[in-house]
């Protein structure tokens, strides 16, 4: 029996803590793996800072920000290298100012890992077919226009149960919204996802950037779950319980339905150190980490959501995830793997 793809979740991805400094300095990754990372994502934990994203494919100098719709800038003392095992930073105040508390979060790009960095010109044209190279049929992916003040779009295969007909917006609260002019109304397959004629994913001559994410087992999963609005308490687990398969080393979760709308919540497992999960950024807003709520429990084989708050367990509502796994929940050895 196959239990897990990956045995070394760390040889693709990590997530790494550092202090800045306020000139330049390298980050070591700190897992027992060495990693080139091709995506970097970076928050500023005590200060209103943006969702800093550098990735290998669109080179050093192009940066974006995942909470804001702002056009690629260039600027060549943010990250300025993807080293063997880290990342390179310039004195940039969003990822580098002295004395301030930064998390880092570190993707591989690889088909084994179910992770493929696009990047595309539009063409305006409905219904056009773009390459990726997963090998597989992406579960999630996130597309931004670079060259224009277009918010962040995100395909998920588990909001509704039509997804390509729906879309998301990383930079944004809102729920799930049905257009046609995303994603064209067609699934994406083992070797393209499709695009409407929306400025947002496809306008003519314009470029755009699309990461790509395919379920690896035992190593990433794209689900979602309905909320039932109970709060756990003390040892007593009253909210749903999502078997990944895995012990989790990052999750996002997004409320997808419903109508108020809630942030996209991050948690991991380096920031969190014990089971007990209680800090917390969202992907959508320059909000300085909360800690002390108890949002989630990690286990050895998923998560399990510890209160009623509305962005994570709504009464009804469908809440949709990413996940990235620690360590899978059975090696292909069969060994398992133990709580934390």
């Amino acid at each position: 029996m196959a239990y897990t793809t990956i045995d070394d979740p760390e040889a693709y991805f990590q997530t790494v803590l550092y202090t800045g400094n306020g000139g330049t300095q390298s980050i070591t990754l700190g897992g027992t793996t060495d990693m080139q990372p091709d995506l970097v994502w970076i928050k500023e934990r005590d200060a209103t800072d943006f969702h800093v994203v550098g990735d290998a494919v669109r080179g050093t100098s192009k940066q974006l920000y995942f909470n804001d719709v702002q056009v690629e800038n260039t600027n060549t003392s943010s990250v300025t290298a993807f080293n063997s095992d880290g990342f390179s930073l310039g004195d940039r105040g969003d990822v580098n100012q002295s004395s301030s508390s930064y998390v880092a979060w570190c993707f591989k790009e690889s088909a084994t890992s179910g992770f493929d960095i696009v990047t595309y010109t539009g063409n305006g044209t409905d219904d056009t077919d773009i390459s990726h190279n997963l090998s597989a049929v992406p579960k999630m992916i996130i597309v931004k226009n670079r060259d224009a003040a277009d918010a962040w779009q995100v395909y998920h295969g588990a909001n509704t149960s039509a997804p390509e007909t729906d879309y998301l917006v990383l930079n944004d609260t809102a729920v799930t919204a049905d257009a046609a002019d995303r994603w064209s109304d067609e699934a994406p397959t083992s070797s393209v996802f499709t695009l409407g004629d929306g400025d947002e994913v496809n306008t003519n001559t314009e470029n755009y950037i699309a990461y790509c994410f395919a379920e690896k087992q035992g190593f990433s999963k794209f689900g979602s779950y309905t909320g039932n609005g109970v709060s756990s308490g003390g040892a007593q687990s009253g909210g749903p319980f999502i078997n990944l398969g895995f012990r989790p080393a990052f999750l996002m979760i997004k409320e997808a339905s419903g109508t108020a709308g809630q942030g996209w919540m991050i948690f991991d497992n380096t920031r969190s150190t014990f089971n007990r999960v209680d800090h917390e950024l969202q992907a959508n807003s320059n909000a300085v980490e909360t800690t002390g709520s108890h949002w989630v429990d990690f286990y050895s084989n998923g998560f399990n959501t510890r209160t009623n708050g509305a962005a994570i367990n709504r009464s009804g509502s469908t809440h949709i995830y990413m996940a990235f796994a620690e360590a899978p929940f059975v090696n292909s050895n069969g060994v398992p793997a133990t709580a934390r």
